[in-house]
């Protein structure tokens, strides 16, 4: 008997479907593919950001360090920097005190030391004297004051006289020992006839150089020359020697400026004089004669900016004495600024500034030293200068 097969019947609507799993894969795709159609690379990347697996644990990089706080002069050794005073008389020995009373006032960092006369003040002698002078004793309690108070390192040394017209300045051969102090890799010499308006730790900072000074901009433009009165030095053997010879070989009328001059004009990193050598008498200068210490004729001068950008004043009022010295009134009102008439206005600004200038320094003075002025054993004669 044959056997024959049903008639092969077309596939029903059932079987063209594919399954449920099939159906939502090919939605699935087609939802990508329209995604990669019509929406933007950066949306695309963001949202697929987040889907990321996390990272396994060896690939995760460790945190990175927090930003230091810290300014790059917080990371110098500050034992190798220091600050230097010398004493050649009584009158100066107050006027360093004060200096370092500054420093030790806005924080400063460096050490500090004072170059005082050997034979003129002796420790070990006072404490075993019976009797002292009345003067010899407060000129030594300023030295213990400097070094208990003020963290002040006092070195006694023998003071560098020449044979020059001027024995004042001649003294002022000992500020050249800063070449000396090699135990440190930097040292700023700072007159002490000056007052500190901020500090100026940061000058430790500048680019190495044997020497830094500002210009002498008061003796512009007849002389090109550098200033002492802030004196940055790398101290060396090489270089003192260098000094030693050139102060030997120097003339009657060459002080340290010359010398440092000699040796270092070409040289030198030149110390901007606006911040740092502020010299008094500028304030006594009258309109059209600040353009040396401006750095342009066409700034216009205002003399409180200067006051308040400055960071050093060095007192330099010539024929004015110096302030511990006194002067008469005559000569001090014949001397102060004169008030100028702006647009017919009468402004007295420059003025007011330099006698409250003067007057702080008697006032701290006395508050440092006990007296404002000293005994006048030289220069003008007169009234102690008051306000």
């Amino acid at each position: 008997m044959i056997v024959t097969k049903p008639p092969t019947m077309g596939p029903s609507i059932s079987d063209l479907i594919p399954p449920r799993r099939v159906r939502i894969w090919i939605v699935f795709m087609l939802t990508c593919v329209l995604l990669l159609l019509f929406v933007r690379p950066s949306e695309m990347s963001a949202g697929w950001s987040a889907l990321q697996l996390p990272p396994s644990p060896s690939s995760v990089a460790s945190p990175a360090a927090p930003e230091s706080t810290e300014s790059p002069s917080d990371a110098l050794d500050w034992s190798k920097f220091a600050y230097l005073q010398y004493v050649t008389n009584s009158h100066y020995l107050c006027n360093s005190v004060m200096l370092f009373e500054q420093l030790h006032q806005y924080g400063s960092r460096a050490d500090r030391i004072m170059m005082y006369p050997a034979e003129m003040f002796n420790l070990e002698d006072h404490e075993a004297a019976e009797e002292i002078n009345g003067r010899a004793e407060h000129e030594i309690e300023l030295l213990i004051k400097a070094r208990d108070e003020f963290n002040v390192r006092l070195v006694p040394v023998s003071v560098q006289h020449k044979l020059t017209v001027d024995s004042t300045w001649a003294e002022s051969f000992t500020k050249l020992l800063a070449f000396n102090q090699t135990q440190y890799s930097r040292v700023l010499s700072l007159d002490s006839d000056a007052i500190l308006l901020d500090s100026v730790d940061e000058l430790f900072t500048l680019p190495t150089s044997p020497v830094a000074m500002p210009r002498a901009y008061w003796l512009y433009p007849d002389e090109k020359k550098l200033a002492s009165h802030i004196l940055l030095v790398e101290p060396s053997a090489a270089e003192f020697q260098r000094v030693l010879d050139a102060t030997k070989e120097g003339g009657e009328d060459e002080y340290d400026m010359e010398i440092l001059n000699t040796l270092y004009q070409d040289s030198a990193i030149v110390i901007p004089h606006r911040r740092y050598a502020l010299l008094t008498q500028v304030f006594r200068w009258e309109d059209g004669e600040h353009a040396e210490y401006l750095g342009s004729d066409r700034e216009e001068w205002d003399p409180v900016q200067v006051y308040n950008e400055a960071k050093y004043l060095h007192f330099s009022d010539w024929p004015l004495p110096k302030p511990w010295l006194g002067t008469s009134e005559d000569l001090r009102l014949k001397l102060e600024p004169k008030c100028r008439v702006k647009e017919g206005i009468e402004m007295c600004v420059e003025r007011e500034i330099w006698n409250g200038i003067y007057r702080d320094f008697h006032e701290r003075r006395q508050r440092v030293c006990g007296y404002a002025i000293d005994p006048l054993e030289e220069g003008l004669r007169g009234d102690v200068l008051s306000h």
